[in-house]
């Protein structure tokens, strides 16, 4: 489809002569003599570009561009002005246009500015598209979870995201989403528009860490062959994540806690500081109160980075969020491996359910991808799982499946009630149908394989569970 030029100008031959050499370009090409006529092409036509004379009749060319801003903050408006109006080209840039052209132009220097306008117009659609998508995919929304737990932590990170200059301490397990936190703050807050950089204070060895968060000058050291910036630069106007804080050694501990207090610092080899404006986040699997005591992480630097803490709940602890990140991820691969996966079997969900999950969310995201590569179906089987995963279901379920020995621990002197056993039990597999369905009864019911839900609601009166 070709690109709309829409050109605006009283003068009776340039601009019919314009649109015949830029047609020959494969653009096509509007005419108008006037604003308001300008106006009534632009609602009617798809315009891509405007080449508006700063010189018009009635309203004036800074009018008329200024009723294309309320119309359309993104349409590139190249300004085709005489020498002695110059001044006024100058202030429509500053109203919003692309560019201005001096008449007495050739027509291949007409071609070189309409081609840039529109390049730089299509560059700029492209990277607000980026963006958008970016802060779609890491949405508060997007941290899957509607468990109570989790719901706290929503409201943590809306308050963090608002706050722009403390320095944030995400806290959790290993697998438990620190960094979608960590870009979810990033990018719902004033900083979005600037770079986010991730590192890993784990999976850097010591002697290169500081280099990479500061960078270095050149001939800092042997292999310095020329000047690097750091992460520290190169996150000017947006966030730095330090994943893994607690792995970091004491002496850049130190060198930390000063760039977080002066917010500047200086490249290895350099004498010149640099200052920055950079939010730090942070997160640790590690008790860094414990750490602290042992000598080994800096109270004063922990502190400075705990101003405010997101602890993230193990998935363990959150049985209720287990089938919905199923769900999440199912989504995600039937898009990245082409598959069109519907439903988990009711026997695979108990499964799921009833694992412990020590590697929890990347261990259940890598369980459910391994589940979709073997699957030939639209439903993903018990089949389909890993051999940890159903042994643990199997030994949970040898369990239960002998509540006397069970019972017989508990109360050693007796007496054993057959009735009582039961009842603890049914009361125990209930709680769990209601905590990991959120309490929908008809989910419990299918959980606990009822064909009816009426089945369920007599358990849960009988045993008076709210």
């Amino acid at each position: 489809m070709s690109l709309g030029i829409l050109i605006i100008d009283d003068e009776p031959y340039l601009p019919h002569q314009f649109a015949r050499y830029l047609r020959k370009y494969g653009y096509e090409v509007y005419t108008a003599a006037n604003g308001e006529a300008g106006l009534q092409e632009l609602q009617k036509n798809n315009i891509d570009l405007v080449l508006l004379d700063v010189r018009l009749p009635k309203l004036s060319g800074l009018e008329v561009l200024t009723r294309i801003r309320k119309q359309d903050q993104e349409l590139p408006v190249v300004m085709l002005t005489a020498y002695g109006d110059v001044q006024t080209a100058v202030a429509a840039m500053k109203l919003g246009a692309s560019d201005y052209l001096l008449k007495g132009f050739d027509l291949d220097e007409l071609l070189l500015v309409v081609q840039r306008a529109l390049e730089t117009s299509s560059m700029s659609r492209e990277l607000r598209q980026l963006r958008r998508e970016r802060r779609d995919n890491y949405h508060f929304s997007h941290i899957v979870g509607h468990s109570e737990r989790m719901r706290e932590v929503f409201d943590l990170v809306a308050r963090v995201a608002r706050s722009d200059v403390a320095s944030v301490l995400i806290t959790g397990e290993s697998g438990t989403g620190k960094e979608v936190v960590a870009r979810a703050i990033h990018e719902q807050s004033a900083r979005s528009g600037g770079p986010f950089h991730p590192l890993n204070c784990a999976a850097i060895a010591t002697n290169l860490l500081e280099s990479e968060l500061f960078g270095y000058e050149q001939y800092a050291f042997t292999d310095a062959k020329k000047q690097k910036r750091g992460l520290l630069e190169l996150a000017e106007g947006g966030t730095l994540f330090l994943d893994e804080i607690g792995e970091m050694p004491l002496d850049m501990q130190a060198k930390l806690l000063r760039v977080l207090e002066t917010r500047s610092f200086f490249r290895l080899g350099g004498g010149k500081e640099v200052k920055i404006n950079v939010r730090v986040l942070a997160a640790t699997n590690r008790d860094l109160e414990k750490a602290m005591k042992d000598g080994v992480f800096r109270s004063d630097l922990y502190f400075r980075l705990a101003v405010l803490k997101i602890p993230l709940p193990p998935l363990r602890e959150r049985p209720g969020d287990i089938l919905l990140f199923a769900s999440h991820f199912i989504e995600d691969f039937n898009k990245s491996l082409g598959r069109n996966v519907r439903r988990i079997a009711p026997e695979m969900q108990r499964l799921l359910l009833a694992y412990h999950w020590p590697g929890n969310i990347r261990e259940l995201k890598n369980v459910i991808e391994r589940a979709m590569i073997l699957s030939s179906s639209d439903e993903l089987l018990p089949s389909h799982l890993p051999q940890e995963i159903v042994g643990s279901a199997n030994a949970e379920g040898a369990e239960l499946q002998d509540p006397w020995e069970q019972w017989l621990r508990m109360h050693p002197q007796g007496p054993v009630s057959f009735d009582d056993v039961v009842g603890r039990f049914e009361q125990r597999l209930i709680r769990w149908a209601l905590e990991a369905t959120k309490h929908n009864r008809t989910r419990a019911a299918e959980l606990l394989g009822f064909t009816k839900v009426d089945s369920l609601r007599y358990l849960i009166r009988k045993h008076n569970i709210e």
